[in-house]
Parts: structure tokens; sequence; C-alpha cells
């Protein structure tokens, strides 16, 4: 397992991570808590040494699980969560939406509380904002409920996972200097942040943490035409009409340009691969819900990255699209 900076913090954290969305139970099919652990002990086991969780994944029950496992090791684990907005506050905000709406100073104590609790830990490394809207960055409410957390040390870092298609958001409270590490969507098909946001991260040495690296799987070239998920899985809507087939045939596209120079190579480590090939990337948190994926996802962290000319070469396959809003044609 290859290490990197975390942003000016002065951790060194796996450069993957373990994302812990499905183990919350609930919304990617069924999922069995004896495999959960098993996958949060393996990515450990392999050198992951970053978690990434949130509030509202099995409505706490990622939360807890991870902290009946940190319980049981003695390594030095990062682990970062989230806080939701406010319930029936809009989601993602409008671009003015007023923040004390959506985070105000005290829930954000108290949602951190909660937290902690599940767990098991007397600190979070990395407490994030589930959502984000530009008007938040100059209010300095939240920043004042952050640095409270943070005086108590019940906070070691402020971070905010900003919303899928709107991730220059956030720069305000970078420059202003109240944000230390941002999570946002980096893919090949979702190349956008590399031309803005994270020029600035590295700028301003903020941390990055890059979820969905596989957009929800279908990067992985596993998804046909006959492809089905199990009821309650969030795929049967983002995958809905046209945009699965849309997603297999560019897929297509893509191996055939990695075949060219890694034949044999599956398209699950080549996507992770392209993520870690950026300077301003930290971590990158595939979902991880069994062994077999701890191992695999791991496995990709040996130092070996894609070329400048091959990056260049993958930039035809940028597309700007929001699947959880829309259905995209043919």
């Amino acid at each position: 397992m290859q290490y990197r900076k975390f942003g000016n913090l002065g951790w060194e954290v796996s450069e993957i991570g373990f994302g812990g969305w499905a183990i919350g139970g609930d919304m990617w099919g069924r999922q069995d808590d004896r495999e959960s652990i098993k996958a949060l002990h393996s990515a450990l086991d392999k050198g992951i040494n970053f978690i990434d969780t949130a509030q509202g994944y099995g409505k706490g029950h990622s939360e807890q699980l991870i902290g009946k496992v940190l319980k049981e090791r003695s390594e030095e684990i990062y682990v970062a969560t989230k806080v939701p907005p406010v319930p029936d506050t809009p989601w993602p905000p409008p671009e003015d939406f007023d923040v004390n709406k959506s985070f105000p100073a005290e829930y954000i104590i108290r949602q951190c509380e909660g937290s902690l609790k599940r767990l098991q830990r007397d600190y979070i490394d990395v407490y994030q904002f589930h959502t984000w809207a530009t008007a938040f960055n100059l209010r300095d409410e939240w920043f004042s409920a952050i640095m409270k957390l943070k005086s108590e040390g019940k906070i070691r870092a402020a971070g905010v996972s900003v919303h899928d298609t709107t991730p220059d958001s956030v720069i305000g409270a970078l420059a202003l200097g109240k944000i230390d590490e941002v999570q946002v969507i980096f893919n090949i098909f979702e190349q956008y942040p590399k031309w803005n946001l994270f020029p600035v991260c590295q700028k301003l040495a903020v941390a990055v943490v890059v979820r969905v690296p596989l957009d929800e799987g279908a990067l992985t070239g596993k998804y046909t035409p006959e492809t089905k998920f199990a009821e309650g899985d969030v795929r049967n809507h983002y995958f809905r009409g046209n945009n699965l087939l849309s997603v297999i045939k560019k897929t297509g596209e893509i191996n055939g340009v990695k075949e060219k120079r890694h034949p044999g190579m599956n398209m699950a480590r080549y996507a992770l691969k392209y993520c870690l090939s950026h300077p301003a990337v930290s971590t990158v948190i595939p979902g991880i819900r069994s062994e077999q994926q701890a191992e695999m996802n791991a496995s990709v962290s040996d130092g070996i990255l894609l070329k400048e000319e091959e990056l260049r070469e993958l930039n035809q396959f940028a597309w700007r699209k929001d699947f959880w809003k829309e259905e995209v044609s043919l």
C-alpha cells in the first residue's frame, strides 16, 4: 500500500480508502453485517487506513459497524464522516440558500455527538458537510461551530462533500481557510474537477478525497444490458432507461484504449489508477462490501500510475452528466 500526504495536516493516508456507504445496508441492496465486518478487517489488514462514512448511511448503521471494528484494531486509522442537512431542507440546496436552515450551529454540534457515540471514539478525524451551496462560504455561524468542535478535540479537520455537478461551490471557503478537505466525484467520465477545483486544492494544500471512482460500478465494465439490481438498490434509479446502455457503450470504448497499453488489466483497476494519477488526490474511496473487493481495491496501490500521454488520450471520455436527475438520450 502506498501512502500520501493529507493536505497540510501531517497525516499519511492510504491512497486507497474504504467507502462505507454500502455497508449501511439500506441503499445498495441487502448486506450481511458479518460480511461488512470481514470486509473492514480485510481492508485494514491490506494497509488501508482511511475510512469514509456518513450519518445517513443506514441511519448511522455504517458508523456503528466501523466503530465496532475500530475497537478491535490497534493501528492508527483515520475516519471521516458526514453530517446531513436538517431534514426537509433541499438537497442539494440552491446556490443562494441560507446555511443556517441547512446546518445551524447547534445542529452541527449535536449531530457530531451522535457520530462520536456510534463510532465509539473521542474524536472524528474529518467531519464533513454532506452537501454544500456557494452562499455557505461567506457565513460564519457554521464555521464557529466547527472551530468549537476543533477546540474541544472532538474533530481534527473540517471537510465538505461537494454536490455531484457543482464541485467549485466550495472554492470560496477554501480561499478563506475554513475547510481542510474536499470530497468530490472524479473519474474517467467526470473529469471536470481537475480543471478548476484541483489546482486550487494543490495551491492551498487542501486534501482531496475522490468518491464514485467507478461511476456507481459502471466503470468496472461488468454491466450488460441484462444487468438487474436488487430491490432497494439506488442503482435502479441511477441506471434507469438509457443510462445503463449509454455507460456500457462508453465503457467499452474506454476498454479499447486500455487494451492498447494494459492488455488484460480489468476495468475497475484501470479506473482507480486513473483517479490516483492526479497529484491533487489524497485518497480514493471505492465502495467496499466484501473481502474480495477489499483485496482487489487495495491491490491497485502498487506505485504504478498512468502516464501523461495516456491521461491526455482519456480526455476524450470527459462526460458531464447527472444521472440522479436525468435520463440521457442515446
